[in-house]
């Protein structure tokens, strides 16, 4: 089908809008008609139409669909009392039942929120919390932070400079990005189900040992600098989707308290469900310092963020010269927003139990074809994610138009052509997904 008026759209935006790590004169983008429900109406600046199952829950936030009417409702009614007040001085009902929420539901004993604009807003002020927490503990020379290669924590600055320095964005920054110290990639594992139907976790352990061996010699040899450990918990997700041990996580605990470290989790992608747990961290029974959430926590509805903090953090911060954590953005705990997340939240606690497990059932059963094509190198699925990986690089383009034929909407990127739908799905719906997406890597890369 046809349409002049979003074809047009799409040349607008041509060399006019920059669009996430895209040129200003690179692929058209698709324009947006409307979205309800899991769907996209979309159409190609050559007027093609498409009607798209969104498997990405646009970039992974929006777990409950578009046009949700509880959503909606939540951010009528909060539009009809006041959409934003600034939160120096002031506080409201959305923000502080939102808080009690999230250190009720949180991994471990967090007491302290700090709200954010965005999820690398987050991690700017998590990684600034941990640098008053060591000064006001008598530790002010440790200004470095501990992580793995491989990780992703967002694009502002010190967001980057915490991501993987290789792969990340710090060749493009020289000379300004703080250097950081960077422990090898946690060993890759997988979640199966025994016959007994309880769930396992299969990894190297020879490699699982070797990882952590450099990873205490590592902690070991710069602890006097150290002044957290930073990590994705179980899943990276734009490093690569990479799926690692719960054990993983248990040493890098362990190293923190080991040499008086805080550990940060960056929970923006992980939290919510997403990998079979309400919380990654809670795969290996682990409670941080602090931790980062966002992404999912509005549904997509409005942008928001969150940094939860334990008690010892906070009493650190308030017992310090400056007794504030030193950060206020101008849209910090907007009202609609929190009221949006609020209202997510409910629905989240109401069903994710149900939902996750059953569309990675569904993604597991349905995605494993692709092990039979000739470029694909792993399938792989933890909770309600799906991942493909080839042994090339992703003819983007080409495997986005072939995906949007069968009816789904993806968005690859570098080996991988992956799927983290709305928890709101069908079976059909799932099902619709995965075979899109092994059609269209099938079609293209063979």
């Amino acid at each position: 089908m046809r349409d002049g008026t979003l074809s047009t759209l799409s040349t607008r935006d041509r060399g006019l809008v920059w669009h996430p790590y895209a040129p200003l004169d690179g692929p058209d983008p698709y324009a947006v008609h409307s979205a309800s429900g899991v769907t996209l109406e979309l159409s190609a600046s050559d007027g093609e139409r498409f009607t798209a199952t969104d498997a990405m829950a646009s970039w992974w936030c929006a777990i409950h669909g578009y046009r949700h009417p509880d959503l909606d409702a939540a951010a009528h009614a909060q539009i009809d009392r006041f959409s934003h007040v600034m939160f120096g001085g002031l506080t409201h009902e959305p923000a502080v039942a939102l808080a009690e929420r999230l250190t009720a539901i949180a991994p471990g004993p967090m007491a302290h929120v700090f709200f954010a604009d965005s999820g690398s807003v987050s991690v700017e002020v998590a990684l600034k919390l941990a640098l008053q927490f060591q000064a006001a503990v008598g530790r002010p020379e440790r200004q470095r932070f501990l992580t793995v290669r491989g990780g992703y924590h967002g694009d502002t600055f010190a967001a980057m400079s915490v991501c993987d320095p290789v792969d990340g964005m710090h060749s493009a920054f020289p000379g300004v990005l703080a250097r950081h110290v960077f422990a090898p990639r946690p060993p890759a594992a997988r979640l199966v189900m025994t016959e007994s139907g309880e769930e396992h976790w299969e990894t190297d352990e020879l490699a699982l040992s070797a990882w952590t061996a450099e990873l205490e010699a590592l902690a070991d040899r710069h602890q006097g600098e150290l002044a957290a450990v930073v990590v994705e918990p179980v899943l990276q997700g734009a490093g690569g989707m990479h799926v690692y041990d719960p054990a993983c996580l248990r040493v890098l605990r362990e190293v923190a308290d080991a040499y008086g470290l805080l550990l940060v989790v960056d929970e923006i992608a992980t939290g919510f469900g997403r990998t079979g747990r309400l919380f990654a961290s809670e795969w290996a029974d682990t409670a941080p310092d602090i931790m980062c959430v966002g992404k999912a926590l509005t549904s997509g509805y409005l942008t928001l963020a969150a940094v939860l903090a334990t008690a010892r953090v906070g009493e650190a911060i308030t017992s310090s010269s400056y007794r504030a954590l030193l950060h206020g953005p101008t849209f910090m705990a907007n009202p609609l927003a929190c009221a949006v997340a609020n209202a997510s939240l409910e629905l989240v606690e109401a069903g994710w139990k149900d939902e996750v497990p059953r569309i990675s059932r569904l993604l597991d059963e349905h995605l494993s074809p692709a092990r039979e094509l000739s470029r694909v190198r792993d399938v792989r699925t933890l909770g309600a994610v799906g991942v493909i990986q080839l042994d090339t690089p992703v003819d983007v383009a080409r495997v986005t138009r072939a995906a949007l034929r069968r009816g789904v909407w993806v968005r690859p990127f570098r080996d991988l052509v992956y799927t983290m739908p709305p928890y709101v799905c069908t079976d059909d719906d799932v099902r619709s997904i995965a075979a899109g997406i092994v059609g269209a890597v099938e079609e293209v890369h063979g």
